[in-house]
Protein backbone atom coordinates (compact mmCIF):
# COMPACT_ATOMS: atom_id res chain seq x y z
CA UNK A 1 0.00 0.00 0.00
CA UNK A 2 1.36 3.39 -0.93
CA UNK A 3 1.81 5.56 1.86
CA UNK A 4 -0.26 8.49 1.78
CA UNK A 5 1.59 12.32 1.69
CA UNK A 6 -0.92 14.93 3.23
CA UNK A 7 -3.79 12.24 1.83
CA UNK A 8 -2.60 11.51 -1.42
CA UNK A 9 -0.08 8.88 -2.79
CA UNK A 10 3.15 9.89 -4.07
CA UNK A 11 1.72 9.37 -7.59
CA UNK A 12 -1.15 11.54 -7.31
CA UNK A 13 1.46 14.22 -6.29
CA UNK A 14 3.49 14.00 -9.36
CA UNK A 15 0.71 13.97 -11.45
CA UNK A 16 0.06 17.40 -9.77
CA UNK A 17 3.63 18.88 -9.74
CA UNK A 18 5.53 16.66 -12.16
CA UNK A 19 8.90 18.83 -11.29
CA UNK A 20 8.44 16.55 -7.88
CA UNK A 21 9.63 13.28 -9.67
CA UNK A 22 13.30 15.25 -10.64
CA UNK A 23 13.45 16.79 -6.79
CA UNK A 24 12.94 13.15 -5.20
CA UNK A 25 15.70 11.80 -7.72
CA UNK A 26 17.66 15.22 -6.22
CA UNK A 27 18.33 16.83 -10.12
CA UNK A 28 18.94 20.14 -10.15
CA UNK A 29 15.70 22.16 -11.12
CA UNK A 30 14.18 25.58 -11.42
CA UNK A 31 10.29 25.70 -10.46
CA UNK A 32 8.87 29.45 -11.52
CA UNK A 33 6.09 30.60 -9.45
CA UNK A 34 3.09 30.43 -11.92
CA UNK A 35 0.38 32.02 -9.19
CA UNK A 36 3.13 34.95 -8.40
CA UNK A 37 1.00 38.06 -7.08
CA UNK A 38 1.79 41.80 -7.36
CA UNK A 39 2.87 42.48 -3.91
CA UNK A 40 0.40 44.68 -2.11
CA UNK A 41 1.31 46.82 0.79
CA UNK A 42 -2.01 47.52 1.82
CA UNK A 43 -2.86 43.68 2.15
CA UNK A 44 0.92 42.21 3.36
CA UNK A 45 0.59 40.52 6.64
CA UNK A 46 4.02 42.78 7.98
CA UNK A 47 3.77 46.71 7.78
CA UNK A 48 6.57 48.93 7.34
CA UNK A 49 5.93 50.85 10.06
CA UNK A 50 7.16 47.28 11.92
CA UNK A 51 9.98 47.52 9.95
CA UNK A 52 10.67 50.71 10.77
CA UNK A 53 10.58 50.13 14.45
CA UNK A 54 12.51 47.41 14.30
CA UNK A 55 15.18 49.94 12.27
CA UNK A 56 14.86 52.08 15.36
CA UNK A 57 15.35 49.99 18.20
CA UNK A 58 18.10 48.50 16.43
CA UNK A 59 19.93 52.01 16.13
CA UNK A 60 19.15 52.60 19.59
CA UNK A 61 21.03 49.64 20.68
CA UNK A 62 24.08 51.04 18.30
CA UNK A 63 25.92 52.15 21.61
CA UNK A 64 25.81 48.86 23.31
CA UNK A 65 26.78 47.35 19.90
CA UNK A 66 29.81 49.60 19.74
CA UNK A 67 31.23 49.05 23.30
CA UNK A 68 30.52 45.36 23.29
CA UNK A 69 31.87 44.52 20.10
CA UNK A 70 34.51 46.98 18.82
CA UNK A 71 34.87 45.76 15.41
CA UNK A 72 31.57 47.63 14.79
CA UNK A 73 33.24 50.91 15.64
CA UNK A 74 33.47 52.07 12.20
CA UNK A 75 29.23 51.80 11.63
CA UNK A 76 29.38 53.25 14.53
CA UNK A 77 27.40 50.50 16.16
CA UNK A 78 25.33 48.92 13.05
CA UNK A 79 25.72 45.49 11.79
CA UNK A 80 26.16 46.05 8.74
CA UNK A 81 27.43 44.62 5.29
CA UNK A 82 29.28 45.84 2.17
CA UNK A 83 27.90 45.31 -1.63
CA UNK A 84 30.28 44.57 -3.59
CA UNK A 85 30.69 44.19 -7.31
CA UNK A 86 32.18 40.62 -8.55
CA UNK A 87 32.61 41.37 -12.28
CA UNK A 88 35.77 38.97 -12.37
CA UNK A 89 33.29 36.03 -10.70
CA UNK A 90 30.62 37.27 -13.71
CA UNK A 91 32.84 36.51 -15.79
CA UNK A 92 33.77 32.99 -14.29
CA UNK A 93 29.95 31.97 -13.81
CA UNK A 94 29.81 32.56 -17.61
CA UNK A 95 32.98 30.66 -18.68
CA UNK A 96 31.68 27.51 -16.54
CA UNK A 97 28.18 27.79 -17.58
CA UNK A 98 28.37 28.70 -21.33
CA UNK A 99 25.61 31.16 -20.11
CA UNK A 100 25.43 34.73 -21.00
CA UNK A 101 24.54 37.18 -17.87
CA UNK A 102 23.69 40.54 -18.71
CA UNK A 103 23.80 42.94 -16.39
CA UNK A 104 26.10 43.76 -13.37
CA UNK A 105 26.51 41.38 -10.72
CA UNK A 106 26.75 42.12 -7.06
CA UNK A 107 27.49 40.21 -4.11
CA UNK A 108 25.58 41.44 -0.69
CA UNK A 109 28.11 40.22 2.02
CA UNK A 110 26.10 38.93 4.77
CA UNK A 111 29.00 36.60 5.67
CA UNK A 112 31.18 39.90 6.67
CA UNK A 113 28.64 41.01 9.14
CA UNK A 114 30.05 41.57 12.63
CA UNK A 115 29.61 39.17 15.54
CA UNK A 116 28.30 36.27 13.60
CA UNK A 117 29.94 36.42 10.48
CA UNK A 118 26.47 34.99 8.98
CA UNK A 119 22.95 36.79 8.32
CA UNK A 120 21.58 35.44 10.97
CA UNK A 121 23.51 38.31 12.45
CA UNK A 122 20.47 40.41 11.45
CA UNK A 123 17.15 38.53 12.63
CA UNK A 124 18.88 36.42 16.06
CA UNK A 125 20.49 39.28 17.80
CA UNK A 126 17.81 41.79 16.45
CA UNK A 127 15.39 39.18 19.22
CA UNK A 128 17.37 38.91 21.68
CA UNK A 129 17.88 42.58 21.81
CA UNK A 130 14.68 43.23 21.77
CA UNK A 131 13.81 40.82 24.61
CA UNK A 132 16.38 42.71 26.73
CA UNK A 133 15.02 46.11 25.86
CA UNK A 134 11.04 44.94 27.10
CA UNK A 135 12.71 43.51 30.23
CA UNK A 136 14.63 46.36 31.21
CA UNK A 137 11.60 48.73 30.53
CA UNK A 138 9.23 46.73 32.07
CA UNK A 139 11.11 47.31 35.13
CA UNK A 140 11.99 50.76 35.28
CA UNK A 141 15.91 50.06 34.03
CA UNK A 142 15.87 52.38 31.27
CA UNK A 143 13.98 54.79 28.73
CA UNK A 144 14.11 54.61 24.95
CA UNK A 145 15.50 58.04 25.68
CA UNK A 146 18.87 56.41 27.39
CA UNK A 147 22.44 56.03 26.16
CA UNK A 148 21.68 52.16 25.89
CA UNK A 149 25.59 51.96 26.47
CA UNK A 150 24.60 51.66 29.95
CA UNK A 151 23.08 47.79 29.15
CA UNK A 152 26.81 46.73 29.50
CA UNK A 153 26.96 47.50 33.51
CA UNK A 154 27.16 45.01 35.49
CA UNK A 155 23.64 45.84 37.57
CA UNK A 156 22.02 45.01 33.27
CA UNK A 157 24.21 41.45 33.56
CA UNK A 158 23.21 40.27 37.08
CA UNK A 159 19.16 41.21 36.19
CA UNK A 160 19.13 39.35 32.52
CA UNK A 161 21.14 36.57 34.51
CA UNK A 162 17.63 35.72 35.94
CA UNK A 163 16.24 34.77 32.64
CA UNK A 164 17.27 32.22 30.26
CA UNK A 165 17.06 32.51 26.35
CA UNK A 166 16.83 29.09 24.00
CA UNK A 167 17.01 28.27 20.26
CA UNK A 168 16.99 25.44 18.02
CA UNK A 169 19.74 25.58 15.24
CA UNK A 170 21.78 24.29 11.76
CA UNK A 171 24.26 26.15 12.97
CA UNK A 172 24.45 30.37 12.59
CA UNK A 173 21.63 31.28 14.24
CA UNK A 174 22.97 29.17 17.34
CA UNK A 175 26.18 31.55 16.64
CA UNK A 176 24.33 34.83 16.72
CA UNK A 177 21.51 34.56 19.37
CA UNK A 178 24.41 32.41 21.62
CA UNK A 179 27.14 35.63 21.43
CA UNK A 180 24.20 38.37 21.53
CA UNK A 181 22.48 36.57 24.64
CA UNK A 182 26.01 35.43 26.50
CA UNK A 183 27.16 39.02 26.09
CA UNK A 184 24.16 40.56 27.25
CA UNK A 185 23.97 38.18 30.69
CA UNK A 186 21.24 35.66 29.50
CA UNK A 187 21.40 32.05 30.21
CA UNK A 188 21.33 30.74 26.68
CA UNK A 189 20.48 27.08 25.09
CA UNK A 190 21.41 26.26 21.84
CA UNK A 191 19.84 23.11 21.02
CA UNK A 192 21.97 21.49 17.65
CA UNK A 193 20.88 19.29 15.21
CA UNK A 194 23.57 16.45 13.92
CA UNK A 195 23.45 18.72 11.05
CA UNK A 196 25.57 21.74 13.07
CA UNK A 197 29.42 22.07 12.07
CA UNK A 198 32.13 21.34 14.91
CA UNK A 199 33.20 24.36 14.82
CA UNK A 200 30.17 26.27 15.34
CA UNK A 201 29.45 23.89 18.53
CA UNK A 202 32.93 24.80 19.87
CA UNK A 203 32.40 28.65 19.39
CA UNK A 204 29.71 28.61 21.06
CA UNK A 205 30.87 26.65 24.21
CA UNK A 206 34.51 28.79 24.24
CA UNK A 207 31.37 31.87 24.39
CA UNK A 208 29.98 30.33 27.61
CA UNK A 209 27.05 29.07 25.45
CA UNK A 210 25.40 25.90 26.76
CA UNK A 211 25.50 23.77 23.72
CA UNK A 212 22.93 20.31 23.37
CA UNK A 213 23.31 18.09 20.52
CA UNK A 214 21.10 15.35 18.66
CA UNK A 215 21.42 12.85 16.93
CA UNK A 216 18.65 14.04 14.50
CA UNK A 217 17.75 17.09 12.39
CA UNK A 218 16.93 20.77 12.62
CA UNK A 219 13.05 19.65 13.66
CA UNK A 220 14.17 17.72 16.90
CA UNK A 221 16.37 21.03 17.76
CA UNK A 222 13.88 23.02 17.45
CA UNK A 223 11.10 20.93 19.28
CA UNK A 224 13.70 20.29 22.59
CA UNK A 225 14.49 24.17 22.45
CA UNK A 226 10.67 24.80 22.75
CA UNK A 227 10.30 21.97 25.66
CA UNK A 228 12.99 23.78 27.65
CA UNK A 229 10.83 27.10 27.22
CA UNK A 230 7.39 25.28 27.77
CA UNK A 231 8.37 24.37 31.48
CA UNK A 232 10.16 28.12 32.64
CA UNK A 233 8.12 31.75 32.97
CA UNK A 234 11.58 32.83 32.65
CA UNK A 235 13.18 31.30 29.30
CA UNK A 236 12.53 32.73 26.20
CA UNK A 237 12.31 30.40 23.05
CA UNK A 238 13.55 32.14 19.31
CA UNK A 239 11.28 30.14 17.41
CA UNK A 240 12.89 30.26 13.82
CA UNK A 241 9.72 28.63 12.10
CA UNK A 242 7.09 31.25 13.36
CA UNK A 243 8.89 34.03 14.88
CA UNK A 244 7.90 37.73 13.56
CA UNK A 245 10.48 39.55 15.17
CA UNK A 246 13.60 37.63 13.76
CA UNK A 247 11.75 38.21 10.08
CA UNK A 248 12.05 42.24 11.09
CA UNK A 249 14.87 41.74 11.77
CA UNK A 250 15.98 40.32 8.85
CA UNK A 251 13.73 43.16 6.81
CA UNK A 252 15.61 46.24 8.10
CA UNK A 253 18.29 44.80 5.68
CA UNK A 254 17.14 46.18 2.29
CA UNK A 255 16.36 49.36 3.95
CA UNK A 256 19.99 50.03 4.23
CA UNK A 257 20.72 47.96 1.01
CA UNK A 258 18.42 50.36 -0.75
CA UNK A 259 21.18 53.46 0.13
CA UNK A 260 24.14 51.39 -1.06
CA UNK A 261 22.96 50.92 -4.15
CA UNK A 262 22.14 54.72 -4.59
CA UNK A 263 25.49 55.14 -3.09
CA UNK A 264 26.87 52.47 -6.26
CA UNK A 265 24.79 54.61 -8.96
CA UNK A 266 22.37 51.52 -9.24
CA UNK A 267 19.02 52.09 -10.46
CA UNK A 268 16.16 49.84 -9.96
CA UNK A 269 12.95 50.66 -11.73
CA UNK A 270 10.91 48.90 -15.12
CA UNK A 271 13.94 49.78 -17.15
CA UNK A 272 16.79 48.87 -14.69
CA UNK A 273 15.28 45.75 -13.02
CA UNK A 274 16.51 43.52 -10.07
CA UNK A 275 16.92 39.96 -9.41
CA UNK A 276 17.73 39.09 -5.65
CA UNK A 277 18.96 35.19 -5.15
CA UNK A 278 19.12 34.54 -1.72
CA UNK A 279 20.06 30.86 -0.03
CA UNK A 280 16.83 29.52 2.04
CA UNK A 281 16.68 27.33 4.74
CA UNK A 282 13.80 26.80 7.17
CA UNK A 283 12.87 30.48 5.24
CA UNK A 284 13.33 33.60 7.91
CA UNK A 285 16.30 35.30 6.30
CA UNK A 286 15.18 34.94 2.73
CA UNK A 287 11.69 35.90 3.76
CA UNK A 288 12.28 38.86 5.48
CA UNK A 289 14.51 40.44 2.78
CA UNK A 290 12.61 38.87 0.02
CA UNK A 291 9.35 41.17 1.67
CA UNK A 292 11.00 44.23 2.25
CA UNK A 293 12.71 43.86 -0.81
CA UNK A 294 8.88 43.84 -2.50
CA UNK A 295 7.64 46.63 -0.16
CA UNK A 296 10.32 49.20 -1.50
CA UNK A 297 10.33 48.38 -5.37
CA UNK A 298 7.28 45.93 -5.84
CA UNK A 299 7.69 44.68 -9.56
CA UNK A 300 10.89 46.28 -10.21
CA UNK A 301 12.54 43.03 -8.12
CA UNK A 302 12.49 39.39 -8.06
CA UNK A 303 13.41 37.22 -5.57
CA UNK A 304 14.11 33.64 -6.42
CA UNK A 305 14.92 31.51 -3.06
CA UNK A 306 17.69 28.87 -3.45
CA UNK A 307 18.31 25.52 -1.67
CA UNK A 308 20.37 22.10 -1.98
CA UNK A 309 19.03 19.41 -3.90
CA UNK A 310 18.58 16.98 -0.65
CA UNK A 311 16.74 19.76 1.18
CA UNK A 312 13.94 21.12 -1.07
CA UNK A 313 11.86 21.87 1.77
CA UNK A 314 10.25 25.28 0.77
CA UNK A 315 10.22 24.60 -2.81
CA UNK A 316 7.90 21.02 -1.69
CA UNK A 317 6.27 23.80 0.83
CA UNK A 318 5.18 26.51 -1.40
CA UNK A 319 4.69 24.38 -4.63
CA UNK A 320 1.94 22.60 -2.87
CA UNK A 321 0.64 25.08 -0.94
CA UNK A 322 0.90 22.38 1.50
CA UNK A 323 4.08 24.90 3.45
CA UNK A 324 5.15 22.86 6.95
CA UNK A 325 2.58 20.30 6.16
CA UNK A 326 4.58 18.94 4.18
CA UNK A 327 8.53 17.34 4.38
CA UNK A 328 11.27 16.29 1.97
CA UNK A 329 11.32 12.96 4.20
CA UNK A 330 7.74 12.80 3.06
CA UNK A 331 9.54 11.84 -0.56
CA UNK A 332 12.09 9.66 0.70
CA UNK A 333 14.65 12.60 0.08
CA UNK A 334 17.03 12.28 2.91
CA UNK A 335 17.70 15.72 3.90
CA UNK A 336 21.83 15.28 4.11
CA UNK A 337 23.98 18.18 2.65
CA UNK A 338 26.77 19.63 3.18
CA UNK A 339 25.17 23.39 3.13
CA UNK A 340 24.38 22.68 7.19
CA UNK A 341 22.40 26.04 7.29
CA UNK A 342 19.96 24.87 4.91
CA UNK A 343 19.52 21.46 6.16
CA UNK A 344 15.95 21.98 6.76
CA UNK A 345 13.33 19.24 6.41
CA UNK A 346 9.87 21.08 6.87
CA UNK A 347 9.86 24.79 6.15
CA UNK A 348 8.28 28.07 7.97
CA UNK A 349 4.30 27.88 7.44
CA UNK A 350 4.79 31.53 8.30
CA UNK A 351 7.16 32.73 5.66
CA UNK A 352 6.03 30.40 3.38
CA UNK A 353 2.39 31.70 3.38
CA UNK A 354 3.78 35.52 3.97
CA UNK A 355 6.26 35.83 1.06
CA UNK A 356 5.65 32.72 -0.84
CA UNK A 357 2.58 34.43 -3.28
CA UNK A 358 5.68 37.24 -3.88
CA UNK A 359 8.62 35.03 -4.52
CA UNK A 360 9.81 34.62 -8.39
CA UNK A 361 10.63 31.06 -8.31
CA UNK A 362 12.65 28.75 -6.55
CA UNK A 363 15.99 26.26 -7.90
CA UNK A 364 17.85 23.96 -5.73
CA UNK A 365 21.68 23.38 -6.05
CA UNK A 366 23.93 19.92 -5.74
CA UNK A 367 26.52 20.51 -3.04
CA UNK A 368 29.42 19.88 -4.90
CA UNK A 369 28.59 22.70 -7.42
CA UNK A 370 28.56 24.83 -4.03
CA UNK A 371 31.97 23.85 -3.49
CA UNK A 372 33.13 24.53 -7.43
CA UNK A 373 31.51 27.91 -6.62
CA UNK A 374 33.49 28.31 -3.62
CA UNK A 375 36.40 27.80 -4.94
CA UNK A 376 35.93 30.20 -8.15
CA UNK A 377 34.99 32.91 -6.03
CA UNK A 378 37.78 32.66 -3.93
CA UNK A 379 40.21 32.40 -6.98
CA UNK A 380 38.06 35.34 -8.92
CA UNK A 381 37.78 37.55 -5.88
CA UNK A 382 39.42 36.18 -2.88
CA UNK A 383 36.35 36.27 -0.69
CA UNK A 384 35.48 33.12 1.13
CA UNK A 385 32.16 31.93 2.13
CA UNK A 386 30.97 29.08 3.58
CA UNK A 387 29.20 26.11 1.34
CA UNK A 388 25.32 27.06 2.17
CA UNK A 389 26.44 30.77 0.95
CA UNK A 390 27.01 29.94 -2.40
CA UNK A 391 23.58 28.88 -3.11
CA UNK A 392 22.76 32.26 -4.63
CA UNK A 393 25.40 32.40 -6.59
CA UNK A 394 24.22 29.80 -9.10
CA UNK A 395 21.28 31.48 -9.30
CA UNK A 396 21.37 33.82 -12.72
CA UNK A 397 22.97 30.67 -14.60
CA UNK A 398 20.10 28.65 -13.30
CA UNK A 399 17.45 31.57 -14.90
CA UNK A 400 19.33 31.91 -17.47
CA UNK A 401 19.32 28.67 -18.60
CA UNK A 402 15.80 27.80 -17.81
CA UNK A 403 14.67 30.76 -20.21
CA UNK A 404 12.70 32.80 -17.81
CA UNK A 405 14.88 36.00 -18.33
CA UNK A 406 14.47 36.20 -22.09
CA UNK A 407 11.22 35.24 -21.76
CA UNK A 408 10.45 38.59 -19.52
CA UNK A 409 12.49 41.00 -20.79
CA UNK A 410 14.15 42.70 -23.56
CA UNK A 411 17.79 42.61 -24.12
CA UNK A 412 17.97 46.15 -23.38
CA UNK A 413 16.09 46.00 -19.74
CA UNK A 414 18.34 42.80 -18.80
CA UNK A 415 22.00 44.79 -20.19
CA UNK A 416 20.76 47.13 -17.35
CA UNK A 417 19.46 44.69 -15.04
CA UNK A 418 21.52 44.04 -11.87
CA UNK A 419 21.76 40.50 -9.99
CA UNK A 420 22.72 40.50 -6.15
CA UNK A 421 23.43 37.50 -4.67
CA UNK A 422 23.12 37.44 -0.82
CA UNK A 423 26.43 35.69 0.91
CA UNK A 424 25.20 34.38 4.03
CA UNK A 425 28.19 33.34 5.86
CA UNK A 426 31.66 32.12 5.70
CA UNK A 427 33.71 34.60 7.40
CA UNK A 428 34.17 32.90 11.22
CA UNK A 429 34.37 29.51 9.39
CA UNK A 430 38.26 28.07 10.76
CA UNK A 431 41.47 28.52 8.36
CA UNK A 432 41.83 24.70 8.12
CA UNK A 433 38.47 23.80 7.60
CA UNK A 434 38.17 26.48 4.85
CA UNK A 435 40.96 24.97 3.16
CA UNK A 436 39.28 21.82 2.77
CA UNK A 437 36.13 23.66 1.42
CA UNK A 438 38.73 25.02 -1.45
CA UNK A 439 40.07 22.12 -2.10
CA UNK A 440 36.73 19.89 -2.52
CA UNK A 441 35.70 22.92 -4.90
CA UNK A 442 38.78 22.69 -6.84
CA UNK A 443 37.93 19.80 -8.88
Amino acid sequence: MNQKIVGKDKRDWIRAFPLIEKIIETEEVVWINPEKENFSPESGVIKKEEIVDAEERLERFAPFIMRSFPETAASGGLIESPLLEISQMKKRLMKMSKEEIKGRLLLKGDHALPIAGSIKARGGIYEVLKIAESLALSEGMISTDDDYGMLQEDRFRQFFSNYSIAVGSTGNLGLSIGIISATLGFQVTVHMSSDAKQWKKDLLKRKGVQVREYPSDYSQAVEMGRQQCGEDERCFFIDDEHSRDLFLGYAVAPMRLEKQLKEMDVRVDEDHPLFVYLPCGVGGGPGGIAYSLKMLYGEHVQCFFAEPTHSPSMLLGVMTGKHDAISVGDFGIDNRTDADGLAVGRPSSFVGKTVGPYLTGIYTVEDQMLYKLLYNLYQTEEIKLEPSALAGMYGPVQIARNGWFSANYSAEQLQNSTHIVWATGGSLVPDEIMESYLQKGNV
